[in-house]
C-alpha cells in the first residue's frame, strides 16, 4: 500500500504584487514556455524576486502547487519517497470452534514524497534554490523532464515506471554558482530547462507610485481582516460544538485571535494570562531597546505561574 504525505498550495496573486511592464513581459514569456512543455528556471542574485515571480507564474497556470526548497542534505528519497515504518496485519480465524487459524503479515510502508505526488497528479512543481541540493539528488529529474517518466524503486509496490501527468509543469529558481552553499548543476539538467536570468527590477517597478502602493495596502488589509474573521468564527463554532453542558476545557489561543466575543454566552471563561498584556509584549519586541523596562515587566507577566 502506498501513502502520500505532502502539502499542496493554491497559488493566488498577491494583492500588493507589482506587475509592471518588465515583470509582465517576463511572466507572459514564462507562461508560454510552460504551456509549450518546457520547464522554467529563474536564475539571479538574492533579492531579485525569483520565488515571488515563480509563485505569480504558477498562479497563471492555475494548477495546485507543490513546493520544494533545495537542501544540502537532500537525497533522491527526499524528493521521490521511501519506506517509512511497517504495516502489520493479523487475521484470527475461529470459524471452527476447535480449530484456530492465525495469519500474520507485515509489509514495509511506502510513502510518496512531493516530487512523485506532483508528477502523478499533474501539479505545478516549484523547486526553490534547487542548486543547494547535491547534483546526484536531482538526477531523478532528468527522465522526468525529458522522457516524462519516473523510474521508481521496486519496493514501492506498484509499476516501477510512473508516467508523468501531461499537466505537470516545473519551475526552478537558483542563485549564481559563486554563492556559498550552491552546487554546480549538471549540464544535462540545465539543458532540459529554459533559463531566464533575472536582475534587480527596473526603475518603473521599484518606483511604483505612492497612491498605487496605498491602494494595494488597503486591499491587503481588507482581505486580511476578512480572512481573520472567518478563521475566528470557525474556531468559535468548533468550540461550541465540542464542549457539552457542564464540561470543562482548556484552550490555547494566540493573543491576536478574537474568539471570546464569538463564543456562546453560556460559557464561563477564565483567562489565565491577560490578553492585552500579551499583545503589548509582542508589539514591543522590535523596540526592545527603547522600552526595556516595560518590556521586561510584561515578560515577567508571561513567565509567571498560572493561577487556576
Amino acid at each position: 500500500m502506498i501513502d502520500e504525505i505532502t502539502t499542496v498550495l493554491e497559488p493566488r496573486p498577491l494583492p500588493d504584487f507589482v506587475e509592471s511592464k518588465y515583470v509582465k513581459e517576463i511572466s507572459e514569456r514564462a507562461v508560454l514556455y510552460l504551456k509549450a512543455g518546457f520547464p522554467i528556471h529563474f536564475r539571479g542574485p538574492s533579492g531579485t524576486g525569483k520565488t515571488t515571480l515563480a509563485m505569480n507564474v504558477a498562479s497563471k497556470i492555475g494548477r495546485p502547487v507543490v513546493m520544494i526548497h533545495g537542501d544540502e542534505e537532500f537525497t533522491t528519497s527526499d524528493l521521490v519517497g521511501g519506506e517509512y515504518g511497517y504495516r502489520f496485519k493479523k487475521v484470527v480465524d475461529r470459524f471452527v470452534s476447535r480449530v484456530l487459524k492465525v495469519e500474520e503479515d507485515m509489509i514495509k510502508r511506502w510513502v510518496d514524497n512531493r516530487l512523485t505526488v506532483a508528477c502523478k497528479y499533474g501539479f505545478t512543481l516549484i523547486y526553490d534554490e534547487f542548486t543547494r541540493s547535491r547534483p546526484e539528488a536531482n538526477n531523478i529529474l532528468l527522465s522526468i523532464l525529458q522522457e516524462k517518466m519516473m523510474d521508481l524503486p521496486v519496493g514501492r509496490g506498484e509499476d516501477p515506471y510512473l508516467k508523468v501527468d501531461p499537466d505537470f509543469t516545473a519551475i526552478f529558481t537558483s542563485n549564481p554558482e559563486e554563492y556559498a552553499g550552491v552546487h554546480r548543476s549538471q549540464d544535462a539538467l540545465r539543458d532540459r530547462m529554459i533559463t531566464m536570468d533575472l536582475d534587480h527590477f527596473d526603475y518603473d517597478t521599484e518606483a511604483k507610485s505612492p497612491l498605487e502602493k496605498l491602494i494595494a495596502f488597503i486591499k491587503y488589509k481588507l482581505v486580511k481582516n476578512r480572512l481573520l474573521n472567518k478563521r475566528d468564527n470557525f474556531i468559535a463554532k468548533r468550540i461550541d460544538e465540542t464542549l457539552n453542558h457542564k464540561k470543562k476545557g482548556i484552550i490555547f489561543i494566540g493573543a491576536f485571535h478574537n474568539i471570546k466575543k464569538r463564543l456562546s454566552k453560556s460559557f464561563l471563561i477564565t483567562e489565565i494570562k491577560n490578553t492585552e498584556k500579551v499583545r503589548e509584549y509582542q508589539k514591543l519586541i522590535p523596540f526592545y531597546n527603547k522600552n526595556r523596562e516595560r518590556f521586561e515587566e510584561l515578560a515577567g507577566h508571561l513567565i509567571s505561574k498560572v493561577k487556576v
